[in-house]
């Protein structure tokens, strides 16, 4: 097969089928990537991007390059999974300056190497800054004077902020309400949040402080100079910390791949699809607007744990053995895109909706917020029980019971 042409459930029929009548599937190279003269023409054996394969975003360009050629953008979390790609998307469009902003050193300064060999003429401003630090923010904005800002930067590690409540809070919620809030006194013209599909329903403190901050940004939209849009997807396949490259070391040391739960589900896109649409749906909105990115259908893990065992060369339960382990704390069995109060309308991008809903008072969720503030360094209970009360906990479900319902 070729690389791309096929949708990812296509390859997996096929790889199912190929198990059982004894042949093999391989990848040959795209002709663009023939054209481009970047590959040798050799078959490769099929890879997890192979079976998770989406087909490829169309753009609107000429809409991208009106809004975004010639201005001044910013990324937070400049150096993360997410924010490094929608760096290298942004530097097609040719800004006349991008900002990059993140507080991990290291990281950011590999980023800047790669992005400097891959556009040599591109105005690069590489800065080290905690989102969480107002004033540092402050000076950032003053001094840089973004038109766009692309704001990637937040936990994401559901189990691991489940222990540490006050840094959530810290890091999701006060740092949104911090740059929206700095956005009007700076002249920012736009923001994108980045935000996940934790926030619909939440069962996590993870996904609450996401949820409290999509109501703030949409809630601050209304009367903002600022055009202030929110993005909400799932799981992006290969991020740093995601459950790809966890698999893939627990089987290169033989070993076993430990999964949740056996009816564990997700929604998976790639990383340039991922920040291809967030720069879009950008594009796209008139402020207040959550939209949703169309993840397609949700994955097993462990069928995708099957799947990569196999594509090792390995026999599941001979070779490698899966282990069920157990949901962690604050983990879904499943992830929605739309709560029961959001409506999906349709946009002009055939991936891209919005979920449309009664927005909060403002008033009101800035007075919540104060509340987490105050809470936010005291011990994790109360923290919890603070953003419980503002953001209600969801029981867990499992994925047949919702479709039962």
């Amino acid at each position: 097969i070729t690389a791309g042409d096929l949708p990812g459930v296509q390859v997996r029929r096929l790889m199912n089928k190929a198990r059982k009548h004894g042949f093999r599937v391989k990848v040959l190279p795209s002709y663009e990537q023939l054209l481009a003269e970047r590959v040798a023409v050799h078959p490769r054996s099929v890879a997890i991007e192979d079976l998770l394969c989406r087909p490829a975003v169309e753009l609107d360009l000429d809409g991208l390059r009106d809004w975004l050629t010639g201005r001044v953008l910013m990324v937070t979390d400049s150096a993360g999974s997410i924010g490094s790609e929608i760096c290298r998307q942004l530097l097609k469009l040719r800004p006349a300056k991008l900002l990059l902003v993140d507080r991990a050193e290291t990281p950011q300064f590999f980023l800047e190497q790669e992005l400097r060999r891959l556009a040599p003429k591109a105005k690069l401003d590489v800065r080290l800054a905690d989102i969480n630090d107002f004033d540092r923010v402050d000076r950032l904005l003053a001094q840089t004077k973004p038109d766009i800002i692309f704001h990637a930067a937040a936990y994401k590690h559901v189990p691991l902020m489940e222990s540490h409540c006050g840094e959530a809070v810290k890091n999701i919620v006060l740092a949104t309400r911090n740059l929206v809030d700095l956005t009007e006194e700076h002249g920012v013209q736009a923001l994108v949040m980045i935000s996940t599909d934790k926030a619909v329903n939440p069962t996590s403190v993870m996904g609450s402080c996401k949820r409290l901050a999509e109501q703030y940004v949409q809630a601050r939209a209304t009367g903002s100079s600022c055009r202030l849009v929110t993005v909400r997807f799932g799981n992006v396949l290969d991020s740093s910390g995601s459950v790809v490259p966890i698999f893939r070391e627990q089987i290169a040391r033989g070993g076993p791949v430990t999964v949740t739960h056996a009816d564990i589900e997700r929604y998976f896109m790639m990383i340039p699809e991922a920040a291809q649409l967030v720069i879009q749906a950008g594009a796209m909105g008139q402020g207040g607007e959550i939209f949703v990115l169309d993840m397609g259908e949700p994955v097993r893990i462990l069928d995708l744990a099957h799947d990569m065992i196999r594509l090792s060369g390995l026999r599941v339960g001979d070779d490698i053995e899966v282990q069920i382990v157990g949901l962690r704390p604050g983990e879904k069995l499943y992830e929605e895109l739309y709560d029961a109060r959001e409506t999906r309308q349709e946009t002009a991008h055939p991936k891209i909706m919005v979920a449309d809903s009664a927005k909060r008072n403002l008033v009101e969720v800035i007075h919540d917020i104060r509340r987490l503030e105050q809470a936010a360094d005291e011990p994790n209970e109360i923290v919890r029980m603070t953003l419980r009360e503002i953001v209600p906990l969801h029981e867990l479900t499992s994925p047949a019971m919702l479709r039962a319902a």
